[in-house]
This record gives structure tokens, sequence and C-alpha cells, in this order.
């Protein structure tokens, strides 16, 4: 290797570890970003809509903290707070006169046109004054148009379209609304979380068994980032996407990109995706489903169970007090008060108290001059090990116990994968 590019290797193995930031790409999930473009702290940009000039002076500063996905390319602001945002109180006005952007309009209208059957149902998310669903509209009469957005400014043009002021939310509104295709326009720039958003759509509609259309358009930074433009990113704007950056987006959630195209320019980029079943995410979900109604039912009956045992009068052990231990001892309310003796098998342990709940635990010779009728052995997984202990240490006992598939098993009689 020569001198110089041992000296350029070097470098770039320096310059490394100063540019890397973690930070969860918010278009393709990636969670490597470098830095790309620090604005310093600026004002609202679009939403403030200040009253006077002492106002416009005074309003808040916030980081413009932009930095680049290393996998897609997505530029975003690392810093960013919906929060700040007053979405709910002032509108986003976006100004749609210009005679070349009706054009594109126009065409963007056609292209929508052309997905739908006769009579569809069509969603769209963030719909500002609703133009572009009365222009639906007016071309497909028979159908039925819902725009959501936050403020009251939504023209419904004398009822051709349904008006709702409030967020959209994908799993009651594809529940009730069952679309055929769901428009989102210069709203995922916005998002804390686009790909979220969008995976959400997605699973919402596998889930209601819905073969649905999403038509998504956003800015497009391919030119800015050509031309060396800076003045696009601003606060409001979180996100900000590529041509790479939105396919990837759409490839992660769709079962099927139908187009990603360019348009006004280059300006503005859009993209039409297909969502259908997807059996593999549904067997997931009623897997998690049925896990948690057996684990709420295990939970109680095993509760019970403890409550019959100390109302038996019987002498209880729990071996083991942190960790999974005591994630058991306090999922299953096992109080200090009915159940004080809790030993481990770890005398570093020895001393301190079970988390949340309070028994001091006690190094398990405890129990060789203590002897009580029932162990409970909380952690599963190290039930051969501690029931060695038990025996070599010559520990009495008349039970010992364990939970298996929501009950409290012998470890010696019954039937379980711990012996």
């Amino acid at each position: 290797m020569s001198a110089a590019n041992s000296s350029s290797s070097a470098d770039s193995r320096s310059i490394g570890p100063r540019i890397l930031q973690t930070s969860t790409c918010p278009a393709c999930g990636d969670h490597v970003a470098v830095p790309f473009y620090d604005g310093g702290h600026q004002p609202l940009a679009t939403l403030a809509w200040p009253a006077s000039a002492d106002e416009a002076q005074a309003m808040r500063r916030l980081p413009l903290d932009f930095v680049r996905c290393v996998e897609c390319g997505h530029v975003f602001n690392a810093q960013f707070d919906f929060a700040q945002v007053p979405y709910s109180k002032k509108p986003n006005l976006m100004f749609n006169r210009g005679a070349i952007w009706q054009n594109y309009l126009h065409a963007v209208r056609d292209l929508i046109l052309g997905c739908l059957p006769a009579k569809p149902v069509v969603v769209e998310v963030g719909c500002g004054e609703g133009h572009l669903l009365r222009a639906l509209a007016e071309q497909r009469p028979a159908g039925r148009y819902v725009g959501f957005d936050l403020n009251s400014a939504i023209d419904t043009g004398g009822g051709m379209i349904e008006a709702r002021q409030c967020l959209f939310e994908p799993e009651p509104h594809l529940a009730e609304l069952r679309p055929d295709l769901i428009i989102s326009r210069h709203v995922l720039e916005h998002l804390m979380n686009p790909l979220g958003f969008v995976q959400a759509i997605a699973f919402a509609a596998s889930w209601e068994g819905l073969d649905v259309r999403l038509f998504i358009e956003v800015p497009c930074i391919d030119r800015a980032l050509a031309l060396g433009r800076t003045v696009d990113f601003f606060y409001e704007h979180n996100s900000h996407f590529t041509t790479l950056s939105l396919t990837r987006l759409l490839e992660r959630c769709a079962a099927d990109v139908e187009r990603v195209e360019r348009g006004y320019d280059d300006e503005v980029i859009f993209g039409l995706a297909r969502f259908s079943p997807r059996e593999q995410q549904m067997q997931m979900a009623r897997e998690a489903l049925e896990f948690r109604r057996r684990a709420d039912e295990s939970r109680q009956r095993i509760i019970d169970e403890f409550g019959r045992l100390h109302a038996g009068g019987k002498s209880v052990a729990i071996w083991g007090g942190t960790g999974k231990a005591s994630a058991f001892i306090q999922q299953y309310q096992l109080d200090a008060k009915r159940f004080p003796i809790v030993v481990d098998s770890d005398p570093d342990k020895a001393g301190t108290f079970v988390p949340g709940v309070g028994q001091e635990i006690r190094y398990r010779d405890f129990l060789v001059q203590h002897s009580t009728q029932i162990i409970v052995i909380a952690t599963q997984w190290r039930a051969k090990d501690i029931v060695l202990e038990i025996q070599q240490r010559g520990i009495k006992f008349d039970r010992i116990l364990l939970e298996h598939k929501g009950r409290l098993v012998d470890y010696f009689a019954d039937e379980h994968p711990y012996r």
C-alpha cells in the first residue's frame, strides 16, 4: 500500500466515529445516519401565522439538525418533535393555483381515476381543503369520498365529499370504510414515523382482508441535492424523500409497488402501491393475541391457586428473588404478608429485597434451619439445578411446585418439560 493510500485509509477510520449517528431512518428503518445539514434554530415556517412583527420576532426557535440515512439516502431532522407543530390549530395551506401545478394536479387526478372502480370508496389522509377529492368526485360521482384533516377548512363541495376533522387511524377507519384507495399527499414529510404509518395501513388492510391501493405524494429532494439547495429544510418537514427512500419505504410495506415517479419538474415524487392480505403477518398476530388470552387466564388461575395454598395454612417458600423470579412474584401477587419467605441460590443477593414487593431475599441455606412444606421454583429454566441443590443440602419439603401451562404443577409427580 502506498503512503498516500495508507494516509487516506487512516483519515477515513478517524472520521468514522465522529460522523456515525445511531438514528432510526423514518423511511427504511435503518439505524445508521451521518450529519447532513445544520440549519441552526429557526421558527416554524408554514404553520405559525404571526399576526404582528413583534409576535413574529418573538417566535420560538426550533432545531434544524438534519441527518442522512446511509442506506436509502433519506434526510430527516434528528431532533424533530411532532408536538411542537400545531396542526390542529393552524391549517397547512398549500398554493394550488399555479397553471403548471394545475396541469400536474389534473394528471394526478387522471392517474388515480384510472385505478378506481365505477363506484369507488376513496379516503384521503390530510386532504387540506379537499380539492383533489372534489375533482375525483366530479369525474366519478357514484363513489364515496372521505377526507381526513385536523383543520376545519375542508370544502365538501355541497356534500360531494365527507369531511372528518380528525386524524386518520388505520385500524378502525379501514375496518369501517373499506376503501379501494387511500391517498396521502404532502403528509408523510410531516410525520415522526412515516414508515410506521404506512406499515400500520398495510397491516390493518391485511387484518381486514382488504385489497387496497395507496397513492403517496411527497416533496422530492433529488433536485435539491443536485443543486445544493438548502431552503427545502425547515422544521415542519421532518422527512425529505429521495426517489430511493420512497421506493424503499413502499417496498417494505406493500405487496406490489406499481410505480414510483417524479413530477412537476422533479420537485415531487409519487408512488402507487397495492396492499393485500399477508398470511404470515396474520399468523403472527393471531399467535400473539392467543398468547395474551392464555396469559390473562393463566395469571388469574395461578393467583387463585396461591390464594388457596395460603388459605389452607401451607408454609410456602419462593425460590428466586430477582429477574424472572421477581417478575413471577409480582405477576402472581405474592405479597410479603402472605408469602414472606424468599430464598435464592446466589449468596450475593441475600439481604436485598424483592423489587416492588419487599420480601427480604435469604440465602438458600435458610431453608436448612427453617423447613417449609412447599417450595415454589419461580424460574422454571433453572428447575433441575435448584432441585439438585435442594437435595444436596438436605432441605426438607413436602412438595416442589412450578408453573407450567397456566397451572402450578408438582415437579416430581406431574408432566412438564423441566425435569
